[in-house]
């Protein structure tokens, strides 16, 4: 049976929240967070804007999750990201127990696996959704800022 609202699903929505940090500047990496099938949060890279460099799009997501919830722990919710988190932000994911990170392309450097952050035991991971956009979208926005220069 083919669900209405699957990975693909919420990793294009991730994918939206990408392009509007595009947008703004930012590099392109979007979240969002979905309990029960409906997306409760939604962040994309603002560390430009507020000159914070703990404003990745999935700590901007884990703040309006928890908000929302009215508690901290996000056992039962699932993180699309169009990156793979960075050892900060796969910390977080650890500390709000996320049940599930599901994310798009591998960060080769600076990712959560390259690095051997530890997750959260109970937490599942699927890489690979939607990768090769999430990838195109991260190179055309490096590509058009090295042509700038």
């Amino acid at each position: 049976m083919i669900r209405p609202f699957d990975d693909d699903y919420f990793m294009k929505k991730a994918l939206e929240e990408a392009s509007f940090a595009m947008e703004k500047g930012e590099v392109p990496v979007g979240a969002v967070i979905v309990m029960n099938d409906q997306i409760i949060a939604r962040g994309h890279n603002l560390t430009e804007q507020l000159n914070d460099v703990t404003a990745h799009a999935e700590m901007q997501a884990f703040t309006a999750a928890s908000s929302f919830l009215g508690g901290k722990y996000l056992q039962e919710c699932v993180l699309y990201v169009t990156l793979e988190p960075c050892q900060m932000c796969a910390g977080a994911s650890y500390w709000a127990q996320i049940g599930k990170i599901v994310f798009g392309a591998t960060d080769k450097e600076r990712g959560f696996t390259k690095l051997n952050t530890k997750l959260h035991p109970k937490t599942k991971i699927i890489s690979g959704v939607r990768e090769e956009e999430c990838a195109q979208l991260l190179m055309d926005f490096f590509l058009s800022k090295r042509n700038k220069n």
